[in-house]
């Protein structure tokens, strides 16, 4: 190896004694240059191969340790770029760190659309749904991968989470928020992984401004109507089982999910209780249901059906029927509202038509209670009381007869 200092051309074999060379190449050396290494400054050399490959590389003593970095060929960086980085390099090793491994950790860096797949991956085992990750990663592909999934994780910029934004933060406001609370756990991810330093979605806000959009609410029936709605799917010509299902997730207060999933060994016939296991609820707790007389009396009728199998209302295989069943059914059958939104015919007959306390109603919800001190204190399920409350609602739609309101077009 030879090293030149100061303007030389010729390789010298002896290391300079006393000042070091600054800005010592000109272009006319780089261009002729015989075979060995020429010294700049800031330990940046060109290094000329016999071959006359010209590249550049620097020497630096990091954490203690001589290393060598490759900079670039000299075809591709230029003598201004090269200098820029190894002045770079330079303060950073001065400072206790180590461009080496930061060159490394680049060199394997996962693009953003990589980083995504590890987040779900990751988080997949508790997502309450198993379409939860298809779902995640799907807005994902739609709106952001065009513009940053092939980008280094490490590399994306407030600017790039704008421009996926923009575009849809009041146009699609709830899609936009969805996106953005997906964008920030994949770029969280990579700060906890040390990939970067700074989460670029926190900055975003003041710029996005705020969202004007109105708050669409599950469509839902007044509890006067439900009785009708009821008996309009009773009529229709809908599969026994769906029929089955959907009155008993009004008789319950139940969502759809765990209607749908709902098995027999969840079942106890003796004391009339429904157990939904804690991994099929929102709030990831386990949740007993007391069955009013109606809602015995569907479990019986889907006994009889003649499935051997564990769901309660299976579907033709033994599986499931479709998430989509009950929404589909109900529009065909022009019912107002949505499966879930009796839950909230439910509260509101409760609130209106009952004196049963507030607690009573939540807990037959299975809603969490928001204030920690508060929860702290509500150890009971309020079983005995939600019993009464749901033999009273059964009642209710049995005495009920209303009308269907038709779904606006």
């Amino acid at each position: 190896m030879h090293v030149v200092t100061g303007d030389s051309p010729r390789p010298s074999k002896t290391k300079r004694r006393g000042r070091h060379p600054h800005k010592a190449l000109a272009p006319a050396i780089i261009r002729t240059a015989g075979p060995g290494r020429y010294a700049d400054g800031n330990g940046l050399y060109l290094y000329v191969q016999p071959t006359g490959t010209r590249s550049w590389i620097q020497r630096l003593v990091i954490r203690g340790r001589r290393c060598e970095l490759g900079l670039g060929a000299v075809a591709l960086v230029s003598l201004a770029e090269a200098r820029e980085q190894a002045l770079a390099n330079r303060k950073l090793a001065r400072s206790g760190g180590d461009p080496l491994a930061d060159k490394r950790r680049l060199q394997g860096m996962p693009t953003f659309a990589d980083a995504a797949a590890r987040v779900v991956a990751q988080n997949r085992d508790g997502w309450r749904s198993p379409d939860h990750a298809r779902v995640w990663l799907r807005s994902l592909e739609r709106y952001a991968f065009p513009r940053i999934g092939a980008r280094p994780v490490s590399e994306v910029t407030s600017g790039d989470i704008l421009q996926v934004l923009t575009p849809i933060w009041h146009r699609k406001a709830e899609t936009a928020r969805r996106v953005r609370q997906r964008i920030r756990a994949v770029l969280e991810w990579a700060v906890a992984m040390e990939l970067r330093v700074d989460n670029p979605c926190d900055r975003i806000g003041p710029v996005l401004g705020p969202q004007q959009d109105i708050v669409q609410h599950m469509r839902a029936l007044p509890h006067r109507d439900v009785a009708a709605a009821i008996a309009t799917v009773r009529d229709s010509g809908a599969m026994p089982v769906v029929k089955l299902a959907f009155e008993f997730l009004v008789l319950t207060a139940a969502r759809s999910g765990e209607v749908r999933l709902a098995t027999w060994s969840e079942i106890d016939t003796e004391d009339h209780v429904w157990t939904v296991p804690a991994t099929r609820m929102k709030a990831k707790r386990e949740h007993r249901v007391p069955l009013c007389g109606r809602a015995v009396e569907i479990l019986d009728a889907a006994r009889s059906l003649g499935d051997a199998g564990p769901l309660v209302f299976p579907s033709r295989g033994g599986k499931p029927f479709a998430k989509t069943t009950l929404p589909t059914l109900l529009q065909q059958l022009r019912v107002a509202a949505v499966a879930h939104g009796f839950r909230s015919s439910f509260r509101d007959w409760a609130a209106e038509e009952t004196d049963h306390p507030r607690e009573v109603v939540e807990a037959a919800l299975a809603h969490v209670v928001r204030n920690r001190v508060e929860a702290a204190y509500a150890r009971s399920d309020l079983f005995a009381r939600r019993r009464r409350l749901m033999d009273d609602w059964g009642a209710y739609l049995g005495e009920e007869r209303g009308q269907v309101i038709p779904m606006r077009r």
